[in-house]
């Protein structure tokens, strides 16, 4: 089987797309970018270690995912069910819920090495 490299260039250049078709346009994932610049800011100014690096980032992605995935699952849902639905609006719930979950992950594990910081 050949690889097809072109192919595989294309499909980045599709990734991207999708993520320039919500940065500045979706409000939750404008605040959870916001909210990256900040921590990597402290992670600088507190001169966090290699694996708080690690984890921070894996944080980051996490919830920017999670956004993403989520903002994805409303689109089709608006896609499929236009008129409003029980159901519809229930998956959305819950595609939002698990946004909050990976949210409050973060924000937990961002305390656990970030308090210890400022004191």
């Amino acid at each position: 089987m050949k690889y097809d490299f072109k192919k595989q260039i294309r499909s980045f250049g599709y990734a991207w797309k999708g993520l320039r078709q919500c940065i500045g346009k979706e409000q939750n994932l404008s605040f959870h970018l916001i909210t990256t610049i900040i921590v990597i800011g402290a992670g600088i100014l507190f001169d966090i270690t290699r694996t708080e690096w690690m984890i921070i980032i894996l944080c980051i992605g996490m919830v920017v995912a999670a956004e993403l995935f989520n903002t994805a699952i409303e689109r089709l849902v608006d896609l499929v069910s236009p008129e409003r639905h029980p159901i519809a609006g229930q998956v959305k719930d819950i595609a939002a819920g698990a946004v909050l979950v990976c949210a409050v992950a973060a924000a937990i594990i961002g305390g656990i090495i970030f308090i210890p910081y400022l004191f």
